[in-house]
């Protein structure tokens, strides 16, 4: 599998940690989709499919530990935590919970990008083929790994800040994302572009709803950013 292949959730409460490291893995060639703790976690595995989880064991609520062992009666997705324990008693725990590897905080990321390719190099690769890499908006689908959207046999063309924005709503299905995210990933840095995102997403909607004025997919939560919700 190259990175380019291979699509990761990042799961870590800590949201300054959670944007540093999906810009690291994307810059270095992955996939990447985030999660603020366990409960989200789970959402996102319910509908995509990924080759890897980076989770991180301290977290409230439900721990990574609780949350790998519970993964592992049900798929064999390759899990490597994170965590600022580094006690002996603490890494077993998580071998024996079914992590295939373990690494401590604060760490140098070029540390973790060689860990996550070795593990995916030496792991098997099991997929579901259940489910998609194709997300349905109606009478509109979504091609993940080609970053393609389709209306019935025709396809629809997308600019690049489209094409960008598809990525990133489609990382984090039914998950509202805020405008100042949004700007930050796009890579603008000038929050006066807040208000360029928002004509973006009503072109967007025009190439995805059948009513842009009363949009389905490319939902408005307010107070929280924007959503694509697939069927």
């Amino acid at each position: 599998m190259t990175q380019g292949d291979a699509h990761l959730l990042v799961v870590d409460d800590d949201e300054r940690i959670r944007g540093l490291l999906q810009k690291f893995l994307i810059r270095n060639g992955f996939l990447v989709s985030v999660a603020r703790d366990a409960a989200q976690a789970r959402r996102l595995l319910s509908g995509l499919e990924f080759d890897m989880i980076v989770l991180d064991v301290m977290m409230p609520g439900e721990d990574g530990i609780t949350l790998t062992r519970e993964l592992r009666q049900k798929m064999q997705t390759p899990i490597l935590l994170l965590t600022a324990k580094g006690e002996t008693a603490s890494r077993i725990e998580g071998f024996e919970a079914g992590a295939d590897d373990y690494l401590g905080k604060p760490f140098e990321p070029k540390e973790l990008l060689l860990r996550i390719n070795a593990i995916l190099r030496r792991v098997p690769v099991v997929r579901n083929e259940t489910v998609p890499k194709v997300l349905h908006l109606g009478p509109v689908r979504y091609d993940m790994d080609r970053g393609e959207l389709w209306r019935g046999p025709d396809p629809v063309r997308l600019t690049a800040t489209e094409a960008a924005l598809m990525r990133l709503f489609s990382a984090q299905p039914g998950l509202a994302i805020s405008r100042e995210k949004l700007v930050a990933d796009l890579g603008r840095d000038d929050a006066a572009q807040e208000r360029a995102v928002d004509v973006q997403i009503t072109r967007l909607r025009r190439k995805i709803e059948d009513d842009p004025k009363q949009p389905r997919y490319l939902q408005t939560v307010r107070g929280e950013g924007y959503m694509l919700q697939p069927d």
